[in-house]
């Protein structure tokens, strides 16, 4: 009875992490390039046990979080009043050069023109392209192969300026989420592998769209009431063989 106290607490514990991580989604469900998280759990250590008169059979010790990502399926496309705007239409990531000189990964297309006239994301992280767009530019297009072309007075033809580049994983689910719409390579995700939008293995880029979170209102509301009612089974555990522990302190000769 003793190890059901804490087998109860371990998935009360596990079902915590589970609505914490369901709640993180349905927050997040307007958050453009927003990525759903997931979690896995995975059961403790077996031990031999003898119920009485019986022989000796293996028995559980509780459950426990496995691991939790990121589930990389596209988010749909919506259509925006800003021309710098992009959306990546299947696996690809934009590399970006983040304030410790450290490269950082996202899906986010928000992009704008620093004072320099360096394209860079709305947190002003510079493109690792780093594209330069002339101040007398009239306007910018950047087609679905990422080709970043504009038109400048006194010309009949655009002038291509740079390309955004891709950048893919072989396991996206191992990037390390470290805030802003922003992942970081680990062992897990492998080394990044670099392309041009359109290549075998990457997406396209869609200007003037940007990528809605991949989020399903329905399905996280069924799995927060899962979630929910094994967390009540669990406490009626904990509740039961406390129970049981009172009656055997009660006992008399």
């Amino acid at each position: 009875m003793i190890d059901s106290l804490y087998i109860g607490a371990t998935g009360m514990a596990a079902q915590q992490t589970n609505v914490d991580t369901i709640s993180n989604n349905l927050a997040n469900a307007n958050t453009p390039t927003y990525k759903k998280s997931r979690v896995v759990f995975e059961d403790l250590l077996m031990q031999q046990a003898a119920a009485a008169g019986q022989a000796p059979g293996t028995t559980g010790l509780g459950t426990a979080l496995a691991a939790s990502g990121k589930i990389f399926t596209d988010g749909e496309l919506v259509k925006s009043q800003n021309a710098l705007d992009v959306a990546i239409r299947g696996r690809g990531f934009l590399e970006v050069v983040l304030a410790d000189g450290s490269s950082g990964y996202t899906r986010s297309g928000t992009l704008q023109v620093n004072r320099d006239g360096v394209l860079t994301t709305a947190d002003g992280n510079a493109l690792k392209a780093s594209i330069q767009i002339p101040p007398d530019a009239k306007d910018v297009v950047i087609d679905a192969n990422g080709n970043v072309s504009v038109s400048l007075p006194n010309q009949t033809d655009r002038e291509q300026v740079g390309q955004l580049e891709l950048v893919n994983f072989m396991n996206p689910t191992g990037l390390n989420p470290i805030g802003d719409n922003l992942y970081a390579a680990t062992d897990k995700s492998g080394d990044p592998v670099q392309g041009k939008a359109g290549d075998d293995g990457f997406g396209t880029i869609a200007q003037g769209f940007l990528e809605a979170s991949n989020v399903n209102y329905v399905d996280e509301l069924v799995n927060l009431v899962v979630a929910q009612r094994a967390y009540q089974v669990n406490a009626k555990v904990i509740q039961a063989s406390d129970d049981m522990l009172n009656i055997t302190n009660n006992l008399r000769r």
